[in-house]
């Protein structure tokens, strides 16, 4: 294989899409297979920090989210029970402490973007309705088999880039392991979203909300400059598996009437903003055990598929971008020597993954402690200067 042979991608979501971008900059082509015959608008509104925002601009990306995104003047942090304020943690200086912008996005809008963006890049070819079936590798590269329009067909390239989910279907060829299967977390996010029409002013201020209560929490904040408004309520719930629908959609309708009854013992305020949603989508929580590395030969994960992120740091979009700019670094380093840059990309993600993805378990709990534990977490916040709050994130944000 020479060095104009494509990387072949798995997977057509922000991790896929960033890696192809990521790869074309540096002057390498890839194939890109995306399972969905369109890149349909699903999924809600995400957050993304300066260690993301900063790639985005570098691939040429930015430009044309800023039209569509807010930046949060700080995240307010509240108490469930009684609205009462607890911290604030500024996000207004961004750009000048850690280099790029904090934003806020909806999902589909960041997705549309990157295809944008990748639809211009003659080294990138996307396939739709394109789902991987399997692979195999020799010293030369990869060969794959996908399924289009009901029939099986192959492909080759220099090496495969599994950004294929939590589900994926490359990590489970790579692992073959049962202990390694996604593991529900006991824990559902439920999605929906406002127009701004008719809500109180106070939801629709340049603010990322985070209320913190007994075994759940709520998130929200406005979207496409303030006509929307996004809304995502945490708990801690039951999930009885696959006959509940797929994990991989955002599909998945629930009962109103069950998170209405969670958070019946919540102040008015954010009881009034849960009530505002008539149709919620229930999104189940699933994590993989840690990997020791994220490559094998000529085949490595990147995204989701090597590193599930609970959503309790808003780092799983931003950690697949990440994984993105340092598989091309990698690649840039060794030429077309594929397994040497792969196995470079994943020493250089492993730890620094493995970290983001401990920190978002352990926020989860913290988030959703109960009595004297959560006491002593609101007084610790109500005494923590803005300052000390803005510097806890200098680790994920700095470049």
């Amino acid at each position: 294989m020479t060095a104009q042979e494509p990387f072949v991608i798995a997977g057509g979501g922000v991790g896929g899409l960033t890696a192809a971008l990521a790869l074309a900059q540096i002057g390498r082509p890839s194939l890109l297979f995306e399972r969905a015959s369109a890149f349909r608008e699903v999924g809600a509104g995400l957050q993304l920090s300066p260690n993301a925002s900063r790639i985005l601009r570098r691939l040429g990306v930015l430009d044309a989210l800023m039209e569509l995104a807010i930046e949060p003047r700080y995240v307010r942090l509240r108490r469930g029970a009684d609205g009462a304020d607890l911290a604030r943690v500024p996000l207004d200086d961004a750009e000048k402490r850690w280099g790029a912008p904090y934003i806020a996005v909806h999902r589909a809008d960041l997705l549309a973007a990157l295809v944008d963006r990748a639809r211009a890049e003659n080294l990138i070819q996307i396939s739709n309705d394109s789902a991987l079936t399997g692979f195999i590798q020799d010293e030369k590269g990869v060969a794959v088999t996908y399924r289009f329009d009901g029939e099986f067909r192959r492909a080759s390239g220099a090496a495969l880039i599994g950004a294929d989910g939590v589900r994926s279907m490359t990590r489970s060829r790579m692992i073959q392991n049962g202990a390694d299967a996604p593991r529900y977390t006991g824990h559902t996010a439920w999605r929906t979203i406002l127009p701004a029409a008719g809500l109180p002013e106070v939801f629709l201020r340049p603010v990322a909300n985070l209320w913190f209560g007994e075994r759940a929490h709520l998130v929200h904040y406005p979207l496409r400059g303030g006509s929307i408004v996004n809304v995502v309520a945490l708990v801690e719930d039951t999930w009885r598996g696959e006959a509940e629908g797929d994990p991989e959609f955002w599909d998945n309708v629930g009962d109103r009437k069950f998170l209405l009854n969670r958070f019946k013992s919540w102040c008015g305020e954010a009881r009034e903003l849960i009530g505002a949603g008539e149709t919620w989508l229930r999104w189940p929580l699933f994590d993989r055990p840690p990997l020791e590395s994220f490559a094998q030969g000529r085949v490595a994960l990147l995204g989701d598929a090597a590193h599930p992120m609970l959503p309790y740091l808003a780092q799983g979009a931003a950690q697949a971008i990440e994984d993105a700019a340092a598989l091309a670094a990698a690649v840039a380093a060794h030429g077309d020597d594929s397994a040497a840059a792969l196995t470079e990309y994943s020493a250089a993600r492993v730890m620094r993954s493995r970290k983001v993805q401990e920190g978002a378990r352990a926020q989860g709990q913290i988030y959703h402690l109960s009595g004297a534990k959560a006491f002593a977490r609101n007084f610790a916040l109500r005494f923590s200067t803005p300052g000390m709050l803005r510097g806890r994130q200098d680790w994920i944000y700095t470049p």
